[in-house]
């Protein structure tokens, strides 16, 4: 096999995962990735075809590199191909939610999706102050903290609280931290939080946990230049999940005026009952080691810990971001409590990614990533600070 033509099939077999489903949790990095970084396996696979089309005359190796880099290439454009398509239809249910003049945000990121911040990286504005390790509470002898991100400027600020996922079971606030430095130079205090993690501390630790953390921001937010009376909250995954409960505690700690939940699970008993096809990170283990058992052995647990049945009239705007290809928190999740808020009543945005795998964002300079940033700005604009 000539040099070229393992070029080409290296290519093909990365851009396969922007349609293929992973069906092994190793191959969940490719799934997420390949979308994430494709106009890069675009233009390498069209480099590969160019140059197996000047050999392929005489040689019938470059002719077959050729055709597996087109085949490739056209794959891999996709992404940015349909780009226009999609957030047509975004700022279409952004209006219809939060009104036509809720995409108008100057200062904010200027559009959706660049292809030259895939290509050279995305610019990300930073805190003017960071402070690490702000200790909120001691629970069952785990120390819980905090980082606090603050923006330039004297007085008060409105109040972010970001909250990192990873199965209920690991991350630190430390995760995402680009995104909370961006969010404090947009003129937010965020405060990224911690909680206890599953198995070894079971629901409702979690939630005992967020509430602990908001009565702290209450009591002591206004020494970072935090207004407490305006607070939104934001989570990916499973703190996508614990951002909505929050936001929908009745009555609340920190009533908020904001949630936005990248890939949350939203309805924890559909998910066990209905997991995903493949099931790379077998979800049913993951929500037995969280609430303790099966719906049918604590059918309570799974009630309460879901999102979808605590809201009401009085929940507040909801931004909620998924992929369509994810194979961890499906999207429909999404799609079952948009109808459910809209019932109540209550404003809310569905954004569904069409090429996007669970945590999209891992990948900050993406196109999905840029697109949640672009309406995350613009959402947060609209209901924090109009």
């Amino acid at each position: 096999m000539s040099v070229l033509l393992l070029f080409a099939v290296a290519v093909a077999f990365v851009t396969a995962w922007i349609v293929l489903p992973p069906f092994h949790a190793v191959l969940i990095p490719l799934a997420v990735g390949a979308p994430e970084v494709s106009p890069l396996l675009c233009a390498a696979a069209l480099m590969i075809a160019l140059l197996g089309g000047l050999r392929a005359r005489r040689d019938r190796t470059a002719r077959r590199a050729c055709a597996i880099a087109l085949a490739a290439a056209a794959v891999a454009a996709s992404p940015v191909a349909r780009a226009p398509w999609v957030t047509r239809d975004f700022d279409r249910a952004m209006r219809d939610a939060l009104g036509s003049e809720s995409l108008d945000a100057p200062g904010l990121r200027s559009s959706p999706v660049s292809v030259r911040d895939v290509l050279l990286g995305m610019t990300f504005g930073s805190a003017d102050r960071v402070q690490r390790g702000v200790r909120f509470a001691s629970a069952g002898g785990v120390e819980l903290t905090l980082n606090v991100y603050q923006p330039q400027g004297a007085g008060l600020h409105p109040v972010i609280v970001q909250i990192y996922g990873g199965a209920w079971q690991r991350g630190t606030p430390a995760d995402y931290s680009r995104f909370a430095g961006h969010l404090a130079s947009l003129g937010y205090v965020v405060f990224a939080i911690d909680y206890r993690h599953a198995p070894q501390w079971r629901w409702p630790a979690q939630m005992t946990d967020m509430r602990t953390a908001l009565a702290w921001i209450r009591a002591h937010g206004a020494s970072f230049g935090a207004d407490v009376a305006t607070v939104g909250l934001i989570g990916r995954s499973a703190g996508g999940h614990l951002a909505l409960m929050a936001a929908y505690d009745a009555p609340p700690v920190l009533p908020a005026r904001a949630v936005v939940s990248l890939y949350g699970p939203t309805d924890l008993e559909d998910g066990y009952r209905r997991p995903p096809r493949p099931d790379p990170f077998d979800i049913r283990e993951i929500e037995e080691a969280l609430l303790g058992g099966t719906p049918d052995r604590v059918a309570a647990a799974y009630r309460e810990a879901s999102p979808i049945n605590h809201v009401s009239a009085a929940s507040p705007p909801t931004l909620l971001i998924y992929g369509a290809r994810d194979h961890i928190v499906h999207p429909r999740y999404g799609m079952k409590l948009h109808e459910r808020l809209r019932q109540a009543g209550v404003r809310s945005v569905l954004l569904e990614i069409p090429w996007a795998e669970h945590a999209f964002d891992a990948v900050p300079n993406g196109p999905s990533a840029q697109m949640a940033l672009y309406y995350i700005e613009r959402f947060l604009a609209r209901t924090m600070k109009s």
